[in-house]
């Protein structure tokens, strides 16, 4: 079975996109046009019932949740992350799931703060959301030698600096406070994604433009939208 994947532009998807790419598995694509909330839909629910995006169907089932999609794809394909019995698995798994959810949550709450404040933020919430992130990039940017490997590419590598591109963009005309050169590490991966083969099908997929983890732009999807 050919995998689908149901995506929206640069949304978490795009994580798993980059995955899919790297692996070079067949997968097919399935738009969840936000503009018509179709991720709150009957249909779209029976996939993903928290009406989230991704979702991705396999021979296995219906899969949600970013880091479950990205730990099934490497325990299934490999590659992407080290095996069950490697040395580095452990901290491989402890980073790739404080990045979906420590990181992942508090970005969430800094990009639709409606969900979580029930209004319009207090800028008190919004600078605590903001010095959260902050602090959690620079723990990553530190024990970056804990969740990468050198030799090859691992899904934390896609989920981070897609992470990255998001704190540059969103939420639009919020995010002054985020400087991509305040983690060297962090910046040093992202350069090296923005030309590899994977990021460079997905620009084309997405409309993400050149240098879409360094110097990011707003995506000008062939379909879809971005929010």
């Amino acid at each position: 079975m050919t995998y689908r994947l149901h995506y929206a532009p640069d949304n978490a998807s795009l994580i798993v996109r980059l995955a899919l790419l790297e692996l070079q598995v067949p997968f097919d694509c399935v738009l969840v046009d936000r503009s018509l909330q179709a991720q709150k839909s009957p249909q779209y629910l029976r996939l993903n019932p928290m009406g989230r995006i991704p979702a991705m169907e396999t021979p296995d089932g219906t899969l949600f949740e970013t880091a479950a999609i990205l730990l099934w794809l490497v325990d299934r394909h490999g590659g992407l992350g080290p095996d069950a019995q490697s040395a580095q698995r452990g901290d491989f798994l402890k980073w790739l799931f404080f990045m979906s959810n420590t990181l992942h949550a508090d970005l969430r709450a800094l990009f639709y703060p409606d969900t979580y404040f029930g209004g319009t933020p207090t800028a008190d919430f919004v600078i605590q959301t903001q010095t959260r992130v902050d602090h959690a990039l620079r723990l990553l940017d530190q024990n970056i030698t804990e969740w990468h490997n050198l030799d090859c590419v691992w899904v934390s590598d896609f989920y981070i600096c897609v992470v990255l591109r998001w704190c540059a963009l969103y939420p639009q005309g919020g995010n002054q406070w985020f400087d991509l050169t305040h983690y060297r590490a962090l910046q040093q991966l992202a350069q090296q994604l923005d030309t590899h083969p994977a990021t460079q099908q997905a620009i084309q997929d997405e409309g993400l433009h050149q240098t879409p983890f360094t110097a990011p732009r707003y995506a000008t999807p062939p379909y879809g939208t971005a929010i």
